[in-house]
């Protein structure tokens, strides 16, 4: 498929930048996937779509407050850090972007804190925004992190248009992450609370986990028509025995198996094997879903709206089909769904 296939025009006021006040409460879009037939529900309503041992999916992975603001040496010039990955914890380096970055030369320092009271050196150019920092800090390794996350920001979207502020750290942070490495939030599970958790529970609805922590990759441009010739960035995952044991044995059994967000339905695309059952893996993924590719590892999925000429919603296409998906957001723009992270969800049934 073309690039040009997947601008939805979806106007700007749309772009949520705000959550809901209350998670569970953002409108749902229902897409039955087969008939086309579209409803519009509460998401705290999507277990009446489920019925007991089909199964959830989650990406349990946590977001890192990664954007620091810094001084340069000598100019005190104000440098913007986007904290990408560690790349060795004994060295305290890491991969990093910096803007604006024609200022930002191999050897220069970065000043953070009131005090100052952390360092990094730039070590070595990556790309032409990318930088290796080495961190001079001389307490420990939990110490530093301790101490650089403490003056780090939650890395909100690009679309939305303001600072990050202090109630953003809870909020764009599902209510189940606990695997550090993320700077994008699996939006699908931000509208998860407790009470719907502790429900599906009492509906005998299962759940399990799986770790792909979210790069900026799913937010880069794709500059290409052809979207055969994209290539995504790489991004770690973790699929278990235990995972890849359940959902293989609900299928054959006949349950569903619902995946909580296009992360979750890459990773699961990344390990399928030529039976269609999939594999445990622990490793990188760069797996790219666009229409036609055939989605055989789920029988449906949640996901949030995402921004026109998006990867993510690209693979919501893949699963959904094409037309149906593009039908629902031109449905979900009448009807004034709230787009993003922070946006209202859409669950595709593959019925």
């Amino acid at each position: 498929m073309k690039l040009s296939e997947f601008n939805t025009k979806m106007p700007e006021e749309l772009i949520a930048s705000y959550p809901n006040p209350v998670r569970d409460e953002s409108r749902l879009l229902v897409l039955h996937k087969r008939s086309g037939e579209i409803e519009h529900r509460v998401f705290k309503e999507i277990l009446d779509y489920f019925h007991p041992h089909d199964l959830f999916v989650f990406n349990d992975t946590q977001v890192f407050p990664a954007k620091l603001f810094g001084n340069k040496e000598k100019t005190g010039a104000r440098i913007e850090v986007f904290l990408l990955r560690e790349l060795n914890p004994n060295n305290k380096l890491w991969d990093v972007l910096v803007e604006p970055a024609r200022k930002i030369r191999i050897g220069n320092k970065l000043y953070f804190g009131l005090d100052d009271s952390l360092v990094a050196e730039v070590i070595d150019n990556t790309t032409s925004r990318g930088r290796t920092l080495r961190f001079l800090y001389d307490g420990d390794h939990d110490e530093f992190k301790s101490h650089l996350y403490a003056m780090g920001h939650t890395p909100l979207p690009y679309y939305i248009k303001r600072p990050s502020e202090p109630e953003d750290a809870e909020r764009y942070q599902t209510i189940y992450a606990s695997k550090e490495g993320a700077v994008v939030a699996p939006a699908a599970g931000l509208h998860f609370t407790r009470e719907l958790m502790r429900r599906m529970e009492i509906k005998d609805i299962d759940r399990e986990f799986l770790t792909m922590h979210i790069s900026l990759g799913s937010y880069r441009d794709i500059d290409v028509e052809d979207l055969t010739k994209h290539r995504m960035d790489s991004e770690e995952m973790d699929v278990s025995e235990q995972l890849v044991e359940h959902v293989n044995t609900l299928r054959e059994n006949g349950h569903r198996v619902c995946a909580i967000g296009t992360s979750v339905l890459r990773a699961f695309e990344t390990c399928v094997g030529m039976n269609g059952r999939i594999k445990p893996y622990e490793g990188w993924s760069n797996k790219f879903l666009f229409p036609p590719y055939p989605c055989t590892t789920c029988d449906a999925l949640v996901t949030n709206f995402h921004m026109p000429y998006s990867i993510m919603l690209m693979a919501a296409a893949a699963f959904g089909g094409y037309e149906p998906t593009m039908k629902a957001y031109q449905v979900a723009i009448d009807e004034k769904y709230r787009f993003g992270a922070y946006g209202d969800a859409m669950l595709i049934l593959n019925d």
